[in-house]
């Protein structure tokens, strides 16, 4: 029974490592990766291209910008590499509609969209209507110097704050 019972204890600290190892191993590696930077002139609206490195999908949980302030509006554009991100103050007109507009909260950012590889692809000439791209815009009532990215990966919750000049 002694011989059971020190196999046993091996096999949960064997598990313990390799669960702590891994968790570790993402925290140090974060999957949501950021691209494009944009903003209007006033700084009221802004877009931050992001994009995801990991193996499984990111999702959105809040976006803050400033001091934790919560913004006026806030959507998701599920755009392609050609057509790039739209800079607006109205998601619903007729110009930003082709752009994709959804809820933060019905959107995961897919894998293999990490920025560099679309933007890769654009240099290469291998951009295709089919690469998706994913941006967080922002519309607050006075200028945004920053961006704060909540996300949920594998169960586990990052921050991604984005400054912007």
């Amino acid at each position: 029974m002694g011989e059971l019972k020190k196999k046993l204890w091996i096999s949960v600290l064997i598990l313990a490592i390799t669960i702590g190892g891994f968790y570790s191993f993402v925290k140090v590696n974060p999957p949501l990766g950021i691209g494009t930077l944009a903003s209007s002139e006033d700084k009221k609206s802004v877009v931050v291209g992001i994009g995801n490195k990991g193996f499984r999908e990111v999702k959105i949980v809040d976006v803050s910008v400033n001091n934790n302030e919560k913004p006026s509006k806030t959507k998701a554009q599920v755009s392609n590499a050609l057509q790039g991100f739209i800079i607006t103050d109205d998601y619903n007109n007729k110009e930003s509609i082709k752009y994709g507009f959804k809820n933060i909260e019905d959107v995961t950012i897919k894998v293999g969209t990490f920025p560099s590889s679309y933007f890769k692809k654009l240099d290469d000439g291998t951009a295709t209507k089919n690469d998706k791209i994913y941006g967080i815009s922002v519309i607050h009532n006075e200028a945004i110097n920053r961006v704060n990215i909540k996300y949920s990966y594998l169960g586990i919750s990052f921050n991604e704050t984005v400054f912007l000049n």
